[in-house]
């Protein structure tokens, strides 16, 4: 499996939207990223800055990409536009970490 990482953040006072929103994500959307090798995907929120943290375990990147261009992530994109800085294709401006530091 391949560790991915990344930030990303939530506009002020929609913090509860976001969570709301993921609670639970759409089916569609979750058998779309299982078909697409995601596993162990988690979201986790620091309050204080309204960070976002993601981590997810991926099969493969090139199918890790993929999933922007499905119909339903862009669907998914334009449901949280309103709640993230987002840019102009709807995706949520995120910035990639490089993992420093791993123990199994």
């Amino acid at each position: 499996m391949i560790r991915k990482a990344f930030v990303m953040s939530v506009d002020a006072g929609q913090e509860a939207e976001y969570e709301h929103r993921h609670r639970p994500i759409w089916p569609e959307l979750e058998e779309m990223l299982n078909a697409q090798g995601v596993h162990n995907y988690s979201i986790f929120l620091l309050p204080d800055t309204r960070q976002l943290f993601a981590y997810a375990e991926i099969e493969d990147e090139a199918r890790w990409d993929a999933i922007a261009d499905t119909e339903i992530c862009k669907k998914w994109w334009a449901h949280m536009v309103d709640v993230m800085p987002s840019n102009p294709d709807n995706s949520p401006v995120a910035e990639n970490l490089r993992e420093v530091f791993h123990i199994d």
